[in-house]
């Protein structure tokens, strides 16, 4: 079959290789899925550069984030099992983590709709406790993981404000229904997000980008508001300063969904009916900007890793337009 590898780390377009492979064979409690769809995540560079909080052994496949089917012939939503990732035809995961995919969505859509829509989801609603009526504030609304959080904030009834970089950006925000979009390029994100809120600031500021985003956040946020920290795709990591915190009398949490599947698994299942649920009724729908051939893959990649893509990216190992 063919695999992408990462044979040294670096960056992926100079580090990804396809080559010909042997097909996985699946250890205890894992099943050998053929791969549908890929979605490519932001880890995944950071697998490729050696950076990510997991270093497979080289050489791996990276792809963390599938659509796939069953040898009995069920489409599943997976996190393969490296070194055996997703950029490939087939690849490894664990039995027990298998998740139906929902009928709503296509391949490739069911493929972007586990790692950024479970993470809005327990970062909204567990960690924040987004209410109806309030404001969120999502930076790179327009990019995988802030997209998700956006229609996860709208379906719960929040007033959304999406901060991007650039105008094709900012259009693909209004797309997914943002309220307000607000490009850091030209906007006095401070100001604007103020001014929409009647001076009180947001309730709830989700910053999967870290740096400049987060001191930005820091001097919006509402009295009682929660800023999440859920990455740092900047490559900056704010240090906070938390006498401001104090003062201002507002959360900053933490959110690590990883945890949750070693944690609490049966969270992560909830969530899962819950994406469901939302999906069927049409209030949340992965945006996939692109569907690569397996060739295209690497190149992908490093365009997620630049910042330069809107909504979600899927590779196609078998073709199609799925």
């Amino acid at each position: 079959m063919q695999a992408w590898q990462v044979h040294e780390n670096g960056e992926p377009g100079e580090v990804m290789r396809l080559a010909e492979v042997d097909r996985p064979e699946p250890g205890e409690g894992q099943v050998r899925l053929l791969v549908r769809a890929a979605n490519i995540n932001f880890p995944d560079a950071l697998l490729c550069r050696g950076q990510y909080q997991v270093r497979p052994p080289l050489p791996f496949t990276p792809g963390v984030e599938i659509c796939g089917e069953t040898e009995d012939g069920r489409r599943v939503i997976a996190n393969p099992a490296l070194p055996y990732g997703g950029f490939a035809e087939y690849a490894v995961a664990d039995a027990a983590a298998l998740l139906p995919a929902p009928d709503a969505l296509d391949d490739a859509e069911a493929a972007a709709l586990h790692i950024g829509y479970q993470t809005g989801w327990f970062a909204l609603h567990r960690r924040a406790h987004l209410q109806a009526g309030e404001t969120l504030l999502v930076h790179a609304a327009a990019g995988g993981v802030g997209s998700a959080a956006v229609q996860l904030g709208k379906a719960a009834g929040a007033k959304v404000i999406g901060v991007v970089g650039g105008q094709d950006k900012a259009e693909a925000a209004r797309r997914l229904g943002c309220d307000v979009v607000l490009d850091r390029r030209t906007d006095d994100v401070i100001a604007a997000v103020k001014e929409a809120t009647g001076g009180r600031g947001a309730d709830v500021i989700y910053d999967p980008v870290g740096g400049d985003a987060y001191a930005k956040s820091a001097k919006c946020v509402a009295f009682e508001g929660r800023i999440v920290v859920v990455g740092f795709a900047s490559g900056a990591i704010p240090s906070p300063a938390l006498n401001h915190a104090l003062v201002k009398n507002y959360s900053i949490v933490g959110l690590h969904w990883g945890l949750y599947n070693t944690k609490d698994p049966q969270a992560v299942l909830r969530c899962h009916e819950a994406l469901t649920e939302l999906a069927a009724k049409g209030a949340i729908k992965p945006l996939v900007s692109e569907r690569v051939a397996m060739g295209e893959a690497a190149a992908a990649v490093q365009r997620v890793a630049d910042g330069v893509t809107t909504g979600r990216v899927a590779v196609l190992p078998h073709g199609g337009a799925a």
